[in-house]
């Protein structure tokens, strides 16, 4: 399958099922035209937000449901109520009051903002615990990954992730994987070192997250540490991994930092020509999406359709 038909595929999907998913940038021309093609193409329903939007009454009731969860963090009922008034917060809470199905937002509004609002208001996924995030690498040439789709993490949440997270992003992006594809996740701990062949603090951080992710979820194909041509390259695999279980065929990729995931991704998406969809919020209650402030109107209308069919 080509890159535009896994795409294609993804809004096909999306369209069957008809989330409703709240974009609360309104003034942003890129939002404006791929909400318009969403609508066109029928991929999903779309509430675009603006400061404009947002009802008077339900500011009143989000606030009060913000400052519960958040007054142990010493927050006021008057700061909630300021808080719930930014369209993002208020989108987020639209989400976890399922008065919509997920919300996409970054494209003007920074990772960290986004991230915030998104843990604040949907709230932290007690069986993982830790919130990361993900995109879906489709490229040209379907020898990689899962007929060319790979899923890459974590590429923007956690700068240095101990050996616990990096286990936890690990089965989160796996479900991803499950969710999105419906494949049966192959994933790679990704180190400098293939079983051993460095040493080091930073090899032994990857060593101990994939016996973590191996230990909770033993129904999972997880081998590590792995360096990145064998997890996807059979013949390199044949040398320096010859007893592995991912057999240079790996689909989901865990990046052993965030500056690794995040180079990775862009060295991917402009050099290889993938598509690169999200970044993908994981770890929490309900479906949220970050988008990159350089996104494209085809990247946010893709990461539109991949929460729809989180949702």
């Amino acid at each position: 399958m080509k890159n535009i038909e896994v795409i294609q595929d993804f809004h096909r999907r999306a369209g069957k099922r008809q989330k409703l998913i709240i974009m609360p940038e309104k003034d942003d021309a890129r939002i404006q035209d791929a909400a318009r093609i969403v609508k066109d193409e029928h991929i999903a329903r779309i509430l675009l937000l603006g400061k404009e939007d947002l009802e008077k009454e339900k500011i009143e009731k989000f606030a009060q449901a913000f400052y519960e969860t958040r007054k142990h963090k010493g927050v006021t009922l008057e700061e909630a109520k300021t808080t719930v008034s930014n369209p993002l917060y208020y989108a987020a809470m639209m989400v976890k009051a399922r008065e919509a199905d997920g919300f996409v937002a970054g494209a003007a509004n920074s990772t960290p903002d986004v991230a915030r609002a998104a843990i604040y208001c949907l709230g932290v996924d007690p069986a993982i615990n830790t919130v990361s995030s993900c995109f879906i690498m489709v490229l040209p040439d379907t020898s990689f990954g899962e007929n060319g789709v790979l899923f890459f993490a974590d590429c923007g949440i956690v700068p240095q992730p101990t050996a616990v997270q990096l286990a936890q992003i690990a089965i989160s992006t796996a479900g991803l994987a499950e969710d999105v594809l419906g494949i049966s996740p192959r994933v790679a701990m990704l180190s400098y070192s293939t079983k051993g062949s460095a040493k080091g603090e930073l090899v032994d951080k990857v060593r101990e997250a994939t016996r973590l992710a191996k230990q909770q979820r033993p129904d999972l194909l997880i081998d590590g540490e792995v360096q990145l041509d064998a997890a996807i390259v059979p013949e390199v695999a044949t040398i320096k991994d010859m007893h592995g279980a991912l057999g240079g065929r790996a689909n989901v990729l865990i990046f052993p930092s965030l500056e690794a995931g995040n180079i990775g991704y862009k060295l991917t998406q402009r050099l290889g020509k993938a598509r690169a969809v999200g970044p993908l919020l994981q770890g929490l209650n309900r479906p949220a999406s970050d988008l990159s402030r350089g996104a494209l109107v085809e990247d946010i209308v893709d990461t539109v359709a991949v929460t729809a069919l989180r949702a």
